[in-house]
């Protein structure tokens, strides 16, 4: 099951998506960015697949800058390459299993362990 994700620029800390100043968002090309930030990117028309160490990251590119990207994880290790590149473009990330942001300093705090807590939650329904 993956594990869902929103990339956000913001010239805000968000601590809410729920309070979310869109005025402070800024446009940016995160489907640039994270193509030429791997090695092995498998693309199938707009479809991109980050393949990496026990890890894939999902997405659809897109032409234009925007203010916010969703894409899906599979693996931890993804969640990490993440964060490297949220540290360096100023980013923020979006954790919609557990509907919080994702603490970029202790990502263990609100990161992959909760996630699989929701996947099992669900996988018990």
């Amino acid at each position: 099951m993956s594990w869902d994700i929103v990339l956000f620029n913001s010239k805000q800390k968000i601590e809410s998506v729920a309070e979310l100043d869109e005025t402070q968002l800024e446009p940016t090309d995160f489907s640039g960015i994270l193509e030429n930030s791997f090695e092995r990117v498998k693309k199938d028309d707009n479809h991109r697949e980050i393949i990496g160490k026990n890890f894939t990251i999902d997405f659809f590119s897109s032409n234009g800058h925007s203010s916010n990207f969703m894409l899906s994880l599979y693996g931890e290790n993804g969640l990490f390459e993440l964060i490297v590149l949220a540290k360096k473009y100023n980013w923020q990330i979006y954790d919609s299993g557990i509907d919080k942001m994702i603490d970029l300093e202790n990502p263990e705090n609100n990161g992959y362990k909760n996630h699989r807590k929701y996947v099992e939650q669900i996988m018990k329904k």
